[in-house]
Order: structure tokens, then C-alpha cells, then sequence
């Protein structure tokens, strides 16, 4: 029985796409805890935009509180222009606009839109 001499192109070839697989493993990872934050980025604003349908706006211990929560979450540079902040009438349009970043790269934009029951 006689052994075949290897060529190192079959073990370069293969040690090349372990490096590429593991590299689009991490990718991959990146990306799903990133869309893991956003989603709760969403469960937070949707959380918010209930309490303020009940009071007809948002509140500074609920801004307060959803600054907080967001912070938590991992969110830098948080605005909120176009939020509803003085005392919507029973009926009418109540507006969440969170604007930030995630991971200091990555921009949001988390619009809701309700209406006031109070």
C-alpha cells in the first residue's frame, strides 16, 4: 500500500473557507443582535404610545422613564422631535418619534401614531 503525496492547495483551499465561514458567522451575529435591539427598541415605544393614548400626551416622568429605558436598550443620541407634548384633545392624532442610533453606526427612526382616548 502506497501513500499519496497531499498538494497544499487541498489544505489551502480548505483552511480559506473556514476563514470565510467564520467570518460571515460574526457578520451574522452582528446583524441579529442588532435587529434584536431595534425590536426592542419597538417594544418600548409601543409600551410609551399606550400610556400616552390614556393621557393624551407624553409626560415628563414618562419622558423621563423612556429616555431611560432607551438607554438601557443601548440607543445614543435619542430625539424626539415631533413628539406629542402638550395635552392632545379626545380624538385627536397623538404622534412618538424616537430618532437615534444603535451601535453608533447604525440610525433609526420609530414613528407611532394613535389617537387620544382620555
Amino acid at each position: 500500500m502506497t501513500r499519496e503525496r497531499g498538494d497544499i492547495g487541498d489544505l489551502l483551499a480548505t483552511g480559506l473557507c473556514i476563514l470565510a465561514m467564520t467570518a460571515i458567522m460574526f457578520t451574522y451575529m452582528d446583524s441579529v443582535s442588532l435587529i434584536a435591539q431595534k425590536m426592542e427598541v419597538s417594544q418600548i415605544a409601543r409600551k410609551y404610545i399606550l400610556r400616552m393614548e390614556t393621557v393624551g400626551m407624553l409626560t415628563d416622568e414618562d419622558r423621563a422613564g423612556l429616555c431611560e429605558e432607551l438607554a438601557a436598550a443601548g440607543v445614543t443620541g435619542l430625539q424626539l422631535d415631533g413628539t406629542t407634548f402638550a395635552q392632545a384633545g379626545y380624538g385627536q392624532p397623538i404622534i412618538l418619534q424616537l430618532q437615534g442610533s444603535l451601535k453608533e453606526d447604525y440610525g433609526f427612526t420609530e414613528k407611532r401614531v394613535s389617537t387620544a382616548k382620555h
